[in-house]
């Protein structure tokens, strides 16, 4: 392994009709790098931000703000076996509500609240994946154990013709097409999934995203600017102490805290807080220092 691994996330932006697994492909090929990452898979279907993480860089996934914003398209009126367009549809009576009941409805859909994941998704049950269960034998009932998330906001931005456009803000884990037909079980029909775009995973944003063939070194995000966490400044010796995996003496309120460690302005170790001492968790070979 060279001295100076590459080490930074790239904001990239996943069109639809291709697979996250298609985006890290085409990225190791561009960058010739092997080791690539990401931080939550969108669908074929879907487009939008991925958070991807080049190098060692891909330590540090697990410390990545979780939030994402998406927008997405719902069509009531129509059921769909996978919940979004890619299914079987099958169309419904015409739905009977309110655009003030619709608002309404939406607004119930904050806070904590309780998921069953499609049964076409990628959840394990006994081993295997929903959706390769739901492939062989359509007929299974199998369904996947109920989860909670956490939706902090949701906005209706347009409703006409019985399709809905919303902004949902959200935690890592939520499903939004499930959202959509949770929605529309309230209003007493069902929905499917149209269109969806994530315009925001964590400090990463759609509009300062790039396309796949532009990625390159020179639209490399810093580490410590990509993750949410306290700050430690290290001075030389700290730094040679944390190098060696040494604990580091700090005065702080912060108790079983992560924190993340940088000198000379570089990110270089993750850390655990505790009665005043940081405990090394992982540390990092940054290039220039």
């Amino acid at each position: 392994m060279p001295d100076n691994p590459p080490f930074y996330f790239l904001n990239v932006y996943k069109p639809e009709g291709i697979t996250s697994f298609d985006v890290i492909y085409r990225l190791r090929k561009i960058l010739n790098i092997k080791k690539i990452g990401h931080s939550g898979t969108l669908d074929p279907m879907a487009d939008g931000v991925m958070q991807i993480a080049v190098g060692n860089a891909s330590r540090l996934l697990e410390y990545l703000d979780s939030t994402k914003e998406y927008r997405a398209e719902i069509v009531f009126g129509f059921m769909s076996t996978t919940l979004d367009r890619e299914g079987e549809i099958t169309k419904l009576e015409k739905p009977l509500f309110s655009l003030e009941e619709l608002k309404n409805t939406i607004s119930l859909f904050t806070g904590e609240i309780t998921q069953i994941p499609p049964v076409y998704s990628a959840i394990k049950v006994n081993g295997k994946r929903l959706y390769e269960i739901a492939r062989k034998n359509p007929e299974t009932n199998i369904t996947a154990p109920e989860r909670k998330v956490t939706v902090y906001e949701t906005e209706l931005i347009d409703f006409k013709d019985h399709k809905a456009q919303i902004r949902v803000k959200c935690s890592k884990g939520t499903y939004i097409r499930t959202l959509c037909d949770d929605i529309a079980k309230k209003l007493n029909t069902r929905a499917y999934l149209s269109k969806l775009t994530r315009t925001r995973a964590g400090n990463f944003y759609i509009k300062d995203s790039i396309k796949i063939e532009q990625a390159d070194i020179s639209k490399a995000i810093d580490p410590k600017s990509a993750i949410n966490l306290p700050e430690i400044k290290l001075n030389e010796n700290e730094y040679n102490r944390a190098k060696n995996g040494a604990i580091i003496e700090y005065n702080s309120d912060l108790n079983n805290e992560t924190v993340m460690l940088t000198y000379m302005d570089k990110l270089v170790s993750i850390g655990i807080l505790s009665d005043n001492k940081v405990k090394i968790k992982k540390f990092f070979n940054n290039a220039g220092i």
